[in-house]
């Protein structure tokens, strides 16, 4: 049996050795494995923003059956003060925190693995950190069902519903658990390029807090969506295990390796999460600002930013999608020691995903009366608690940009595997500068104030980020970055301009909405165009080509219809 001879891991820093002989057929190699996963991370982008999307639509039908059965009073408020702990766990456990750490240490082993190490090098990174990663998971899922009553009145000290809020709190201390695994599952799978299931686990989690809602809500209130939370925490688990025991048994090469060195322990790279975490951490923090300035405000403000936000946020959600998909991208050229590819790459997710967030940003600009009237403004929700959201959403708008660029950012400080700590610095001088402003805002302009101190605070984190690109993390180059940033902003700003008047000149929510959507696409579409903005004109060219070669459609059978009656009577111009 042929054996594979064993090769060291080279070391992230250190590119590949080259060939001294040159290869004629190099290039064309090169150029054609450049499309193969061109193709298959475009595949891959697409597939995960459907289900997204889904899941996005979901998170909205949550939403509203949250406001229609419960409205935006006390015990709602009381919900979603218990709701910080899983939105802190998707943070830390799913989003940021653990992807950050695991994705570039899988990709490693991936790497590691296919350069022929003894054992199974991926295998044995499961065998290191999970064992030791699922008790400190449940040890702080404990911590929170008996700290609950103090969580609850250092989050909120105002709320007048106290006791609500530390039964909904206890329910939703599950998520430590079932978020830590699933986001665990999530970073393996995408290391080995596997996305359908990891894009599919909020469908699970929003199904789950639906139906409890449902079933549930008339005999246990709020607390209904407590248990939802448990359920569809655990229901993220479900989704994603099958396919990640599938990757685990099987093999890249067909190739029996012998036992060594591969298939021992590793010692958990603790300063390497330490950072990826408290960084998490700190950034999720802005949403205990947040509640803690708005607890001393009228009963309604909590549910008010929760609304506004969730919606302002899609946009940044699905623009981050692209990154998501490529970061493993990154990390496995950062482990070959390809700066280079890795610089290309991060380059152009930063570029394309703030040209879709600007669009989003200012489509919820110009139609977020809209927006939240037709979503929201039913049952318990009333016109008064629409006027207020969508007031918020729109100053939170302005803050989409900077979470954009932090979030694809980040990943490029900690894609080669190392502990790096300038990540939670910028992030703390934003928080820092969030509750600053927020502290002094909250008294004139109430929420509105709040949502702004938002904006402004992690504005400052992403120019800070973005600054300290170099040596630290991928090298990207920041003047080109900033250019590409320009564009979109101006062509976002027209957008936003034209479609606000177009979409109060109608009336009735649905209609207004469309008039306002069509016409900041349209503009931002046609701006863009003319400023030249990445990830326009080949969105228009990827449109064009799927419309003609429709194969039954209307404009497919005219085509082919013109063709054979000018092969049958050809056409001659006059001279």
């Amino acid at each position: 049996m042929k054996v594979t001879p064993f090769r060291a891991a080279r070391s992230p820093s250190v590119p590949p050795a080259r060939s001294a002989a040159p290869d004629p057929d190099a290039d064309t190699r090169a150029a054609a494995e450049g499309r193969s996963s061109g193709g298959f991370l475009a595949r891959a982008a697409l597939l995960t923003a459907v289900l997204s999307v889904a899941g996005s639509v979901l998170g909205l039908a949550r939403d509203q059956a949250l406001a229609r059965l419960f409205g935006a009073g006390r015990e709602t408020d009381a919900f979603l003060v218990a709701w910080t702990v899983p939105e802190f766990a998707a943070t830390l456990l799913i989003e940021d925190g653990l992807a950050f750490a695991l994705v570039p240490m899988f990709s490693l082993a991936l790497a590691r693995r296919a350069q022929g190490a003894p054992g199974d090098p991926v295998r044995a990174l499961v065998a290191s950190t999970l064992p030791r990663l699922a008790p400190a998971f449940v040890v702080v899922g404990a911590l929170v069902v008996v700290c609950a009553p103090q969580l609850v009145r250092a989050l909120a000290p105002g709320l007048p519903d106290h006791a609500l809020a530390v039964d909904c709190t206890r329910l939703t201390a599950t998520c430590v658990v079932s978020f830590g695994l699933a986001g665990y599952c999530s970073a393996a799978l995408r290391a080995h390029r596997r996305f359908l299931a990891p894009a599919a686990i909020y469908v699970a989690y929003n199904t789950g807090i639906i139906t409890a809602m449902f079933v549930l809500g008339g005999r246990w209130g709020v607390r209904s969506a407590a248990v939802g939370v448990a359920a569809g925490g655990f229901l993220m688990v479900a989704a994603q295990l099958p396919s990640l025991l599938r990757q685990l048994r099987r093999r890249d090469d067909g190739v029996e390796r012998p036992a060594g060195t591969g298939d021992q322990a590793r010692p958990l790279a603790l300063a390497l999460f330490g950072t990826v975490l408290l960084f998490a951490l700190c950034r999720q923090s802005q949403v205990l600002i947040e509640r803690f300035l708005a607890s001393g405000l009228p009963s309604g403000a909590i549910s008010h930013l929760n609304y506004a936000q969730k919606v302002a946020q899609i946009p940044m959600t699905l623009s981050l999608m692209l990154c998501t998909v490529t970061f493993p991208v990154v990390a496995r050229a950062m482990a070959d020691g390809d700066t280079e590819r890795a610089r290309d790459r991060v380059e152009r997710d930063v570029a394309l995903a703030a040209c879709l967030v600007l669009l989003g940003a200012a489509t919820v600009v110009a139609c977020a009366p809209q927006m939240i009237e037709l979503l929201f403004q039913r049952g318990a929700f009333t016109a008064a608690d629409t006027a207020a959201t969508a007031d918020v959403m729109r100053v939170y708008a302005l803050g989409l940009l900077g979470q954009t660029v932090v979030g694809a950012l980040a990943r490029s400080y900690f894609s080669a595997g190392r502990a790096s700590w300038y990540p939670l610095a910028a992030m703390t001088a934003g928080i820092a500068a969030t509750a600053g402003i927020g502290a002094r805002a909250v008294t004139p302009w109430g929420v509105t104030g709040i949502a702004a101190a938002n904006a402004a605070g992690i504005t400052v984190t992403a120019a800070l980020l973005l600054a300290g690109m170099g040596p630290r993390s991928v090298p990207v180059r920041v003047r080109r970055v900033l250019g590409d940033l320009a564009r979109p902003v101006l062509a976002a700003a027209g957008a936003t301009v034209v479609g606000a008047p177009v979409a109060d000149l109608f009336t009735g929510p649905a209609v207004s909405l469309a008039a306002g959507v069509v016409t900041v696409v349209g503009v931002f579409v046609l701006l863009g165009r003319v400023l030249r903005v990445q990830g326009v004109v080949p969105a228009l060219d990827f449109v064009r080509s799927v419309t003609r070669r429709l194969p039954h459609g209307r404009f497919g059978f005219r085509s082919r219809v013109l063709v054979r009656f000018r092969g049958r009577f050809p056409f001659r111009r006059p001279r």
